[in-house]
Parts: structure tokens; sequence; C-alpha cells
């Protein structure tokens, strides 16, 4: 046997419009609130093909770039009118040097985490 991933933890300022962007993004749902913490997820709930996502309250200050980001795949779109939406609900386009020849986009979410939007489009779950 070998284990899955089956929740990513974000700690942020503001769990509510986290939850809010990533789940425009994600088609999520909002699943559960605990301890000022929200858990978002795949409309079917925690333990299916997709991990949730924990956004947990941390009021301190970010100390240092976190050494993983998030991936993500338009289902039903190629990636440039992807990446208009993204921009629409809150995205930012984020400058880590990148040449302009990449393949994929680097987005900042509203507090400024880092995710990429790849080109390759994937079928819907």
């Amino acid at each position: 046997m070998a284990c899955r991933i089956s929740e990513l933890v974000l700690e942020c300022r503001d769990p509510e419009v986290l939850a809010r962007f990533w789940c425009e993004v994600l088609d999520f749902v909002e699943l559960d609130r605990e301890d000022g913490a929200i858990e978002i997820g795949p409309r079917e709930g925690f333990g299916g093909a997709q991990p949730t996502i924990i956004l947990s309250p941390n009021p301190e200050p970010v100390q240092a770039k976190p050494r993983l980001h998030i991936d993500v795949n338009a289902t039903d779109r190629d990636q440039d009118a992807e990446l208009e939406r993204l921009l629409k609900i809150g995205a930012r386009p984020a400058d880590i040097g990148q040449t302009g020849e990449e393949p994929w986009h680097v987005l900042h979410d509203p507090e400024g985490n880092e995710f990429c939007l790849l080109r390759a489009r994937i079928k819907e779950l």
C-alpha cells in the first residue's frame, strides 16, 4: 500500500478571501469550517480523486517563499481563455524571472501565493 495526498493546508491571513478564490478557480465548494479554518474541495467531498484544501488562518507575515506551489490546468477551454478567466477573478501575473517563452503562466492568488497555469487541457473528473 502507498499513501495518497488527501489534503493540502495553506496558511493565510484571510481564509474567506482565499476560499472564494480557490473555489472559483477549481470549481470547489466549502466543505467544513473549524476554528477559523475553511476546508474546500470537490462536490463529492473528502476522500475522492482530488485532495481538499484547508485554508488555515495565520496572521504572521510570510517569512520566505514557499517551496511548494500549485499547478492548474484548464478542463474546458484553452490556456488563453483560462488565463483571462483567472485574471478576472483575482489572480495577478507574477514575475519570477521567466523569459516569456515558457508554456505556462506564473500567477499570484489574492494573498500573493504563486501558482502556475499550465498549457495542457485535462479531462474533468
